[in-house]
């Protein structure tokens, strides 16, 4: 991967933290920040939980990243699989930014669903209840393993690079760029309330996630097919 591509993941996930990350995480952090952090605690005490809760969230992108790269290289048998990985992956990357212009409900459909799972629930019980900076941590990597269609599109990214430590760099590099908004919002939850700014950031970075999965497609497709480059 080249330096360019690497600024477009950076300035994609950044640009996207405004809008989508802030619809998606930010319940989790108004619900936290309302319940586990009492106003008279200082402001180096509020930044250090939602430091925790944020190190825990990058900590499971990682995760997510090095298994998606792990089995993104099991398609290096031939180059024809190669190819193959290259349009599934763009393929989701399309589904992924139809669902952030509100045109696809299949991605808000599998995020409900798993809101509504029983273990979900019982965990963001207990870890709710409780004040530790451990159970910020936690919060934060149960956050991280939430599905969302934003995090489909870096996994689909860390599955194409078809390699453990690029695919675990790829989710680091999304993760660590929604850290500076979603640390502005848990320091103040009323943060970024500008719908219409939220949806422009929004739409900038589905734009550019939709051109990123429809070149993965037509990449994919010239293993196949005698296509320009």
């Amino acid at each position: 991967m080249g330096t360019i591509e690497w600024w477009a993941i950076i300035t994609i996930a950044f640009a996207g933290s405004f809008g989508h990350c802030i619809g998606m995480c930010g319940g989790f952090i108004v619900a936290y920040s309302s319940t586990k952090i009492d106003s008279s605690m200082s402001r180096s005490a509020q930044f250090i939980r939602h430091g925790a809760y944020n190190i825990g969230r990058v900590s499971s992108y990682i995760i997510l990243g090095m298994v998606f790269g792990a089995i993104g290289s099991l398609f290096l048998i031939n180059m024809q699989f190669h190819g193959a990985l290259f349009i599934l992956a763009g393929i989701l990357m399309i589904i992924t930014a139809l669902g952030m212009f509100g045109l696809s409900s299949l991605l808000h459909a599998l995020e409900h669903s798993f809101s509504n799972f029983s273990l979900f629930k019982t965990l963001f019980s207990r870890l709710i209840k409780s004040k530790s900076i451990g159970s910020f941590f936690a919060l934060g990597v149960m956050n991280g393993f939430f599905p969302c269609g934003f995090v489909f599109f870096f996994a689909a990214k860390a599955a194409a690079s078809a390699s453990i430590l690029n695919g675990g760099l790829i989710m680091a590099a999304f993760g660590l760029a929604t850290v500076p908004t979603l640390l502005a919002l848990g320091q103040s939850v009323s943060f970024f309330k500008e719908i219409a700014f939220r949806q422009t950031m929004n739409r900038i970075a589905a734009l550019a996630i939709l051109i990123y999965g429809l070149y993965s497609v037509y990449y994919g497709l010239a293993y196949f097919f005698d296509l320009p480059l």
